[in-house]
């Protein structure tokens, strides 16, 4: 049986500033960081002593040195939310990880989140710039300098899987996912084949099959092996190939439905070889194709499109789940899959309520016929970047969502829940938890741990190797117990 399921996403974020001739990303990043005030986190250190991110999952350590930043760096890159989430300063984009989760439903409303997270922090770090300059941030993957970063999933997956097998059946599902979660994208780049519109903003930039890299040459198949858990138990799948949805429709078949293609992985349940033959350009060619109608050889010597393709994954899923129980959610991302690519076979343009490239590409090409210009107009790229602007009276897609045009997969009360309080149901209860009652005793956090300063007591880390542990159920009465984070500690060691 596959291990329930835990995921979450990391995104980052293009950020500008207009009005700024000299601007400096990473200084911009930090005053972001730091502009966002939620309680007194700022002396609480991300601790990276915990992290090994050279770590390969083929078997072996990848030549290199880990970045450990000095105290005062690291105070000044990250902060530790009360929702469980980090926001923090990534190389030289701002970053936000949603808090470790159990469904596909809370991935989007974290997400949520931390776009209101992020906005909030551009409104107050823009306060503090000289008249005239004004923070732009933007949930999208590319800043048409040739330069891309990522929306980055995680699923915990069991560490008895041969990584060989994930290789061989994520691949093919991996390069053709795109063609209901890309994000759209006008233009090319990368050396790319020179195009008018396309349907993922990060087709352009991979450039092997299987790597460790995230920022060169990057991999179809991510091979860091850093499970933020009990390494002999658990592997952390890092999935780097996604777009930075706006759609919550997108982004819930996006991860809902690689994470059931995982638990047939991780089952043996995958009955069939649906090897693409030469992946790194499929994925391109198929991120061009927006009728979804060309066909591509398989290694098997069958040729498919990318929506038969998926097709075939379905088949193999609703096999899998006809004698299974379901939970409604799963239930539901089937449902929703096997409709969108019945769609897509026929007619893409049905999904311009559910799917970004579909939904952005209808109201570029509302603006081109209204105002009579091509897909080269400036403007036409000017509206593909404001559709991804996380200001909510000028991003393009904010405006359609007030306006009912797109299809909503949670509520805004959920949304609000998310942006302040953790998960109930895994160990980022206990983190947000404390940093809400304890701020002022961490030390230190990470995935898998924190660390408490008890008064004149050495630091005291606290393991949390089990993600499925630190729940509300297993704390809540044991934090209500402890006014101090002495007490805790004390509880917890004794």
């Amino acid at each position: 049986m596959p291990l329930p399921s835990v995921m979450g996403t990391e995104i980052e974020y293009g950020i500008t500033v207009q009005g700024d001739p000299d601007f400096d990303p990473i200084s911009s990043c930090v005053l972001l960081v730091n502009a966002y005030q939620e309680v007194d986190v700022a002396k609480i250190l991300w601790d990276y002593d915990q992290e090994s991110p050279l770590a390969d999952a083929r078997g072996f350590q990848v030549e290199g040195e880990k970045y450990t930043p000095n105290q005062q760096e690291n105070i000044a890159r990250n902060k530790t939310l009360m929702n469980g989430s980090p926001f923090y300063v990534d190389h030289a984009h701002p970053e936000y990880s949603t808090p470790e989760v159990t469904n596909v439903r809370d991935v989007i409303a974290y997400e949520r989140a931390g776009e209101r997270t992020m906005e909030a922090a551009r409104r107050a770090a823009t306060l503090l710039l000289p008249p005239g300059q004004t923070l732009l941030i933007h949930k999208n993957n590319s800043d048409r300098k040739g330069n891309s970063y990522g929306n980055h999933e995680n699923f915990l997956i069991a560490r008895r899987t041969p990584f060989k097998d994930i290789v061989t059946h994520l691949t093919p599902f991996l390069v053709t996912r795109q063609i209901f979660c890309g994000s759209g994208k006008v233009g090319s780049e990368n050396r790319a084949t020179p195009c008018d519109y396309q349907i993922s903003q990060r087709a352009d930039f991979f450039e092997t099959e299987v790597a460790l890299d995230t920022m060169v040459k990057r991999p179809i198949i991510n091979t860091r092996d850093e499970p933020h858990a009990d390494r002999e138990k658990y592997r952390r799948l890092h999935v780097i190939v996604g777009d930075s949805n706006q759609c919550e429709v997108s982004t819930y078949l996006r991860v809902g439905v690689t994470a059931i293609v995982l638990a047939l992985i991780e089952d043996g349940a995958i009955d069939r070889d649906m090897s693409l033959v030469d992946p790194v350009r499929r994925i391109r060619e198929i991120s061009q194709d927006l009728t979804c109608k060309r066909t591509y050889a398989l290694d098997r010597g069958a040729r498919r499109t990318a929506v038969q393709v998926q097709q075939e994954y379905l088949e193999m899923a609703l096999a899998y789940f006809s004698s299974r129980a379901v939970d409604p959610v799963t239930k539901d991302v089937l449902t929703r899959w096997e409709s969108v690519l019945a769609r897509l076979a026929e007619d893409p343009m049905q999904l311009d309520r559910e799917v970004d490239w579909v939904v952005k590409q209808r109201l570029i090409r509302g603006f081109m016929e209204r105002k009579r210009v091509d897909w080269q107009h400036p403007q036409v790229s000017m509206l593909d970047l404001q559709y991804h602007d996380v200001r909510p009276d000028k991003g393009l897609y904010h405006l359609i969502e007030r306006r009912g045009e797109v299809d909503r997969i949670v509520t805004p009360e959920e949304v609000e829940r998310a942006l302040k309080v953790p998960p109930d149901d895994t160990r980022a209860y206990f983190r947000g938890e404390c940093i809400r009652r304890y701020p002022e005793s961490i030390f230190g956090v990470n995935w898998d741990s924190i660390s408490f300063e008890a008064g004149d007591e050495p630091v005291k880390r606290i393991l949390m190797n089990e993600p499925l542990k630190g729940t509300r159920r297993h704390v809540e009465q044991l934090l209500d117990d402890c006014e101090t984070a002495a007490e805790l500690v004390e509880a917890l060691t004794a």
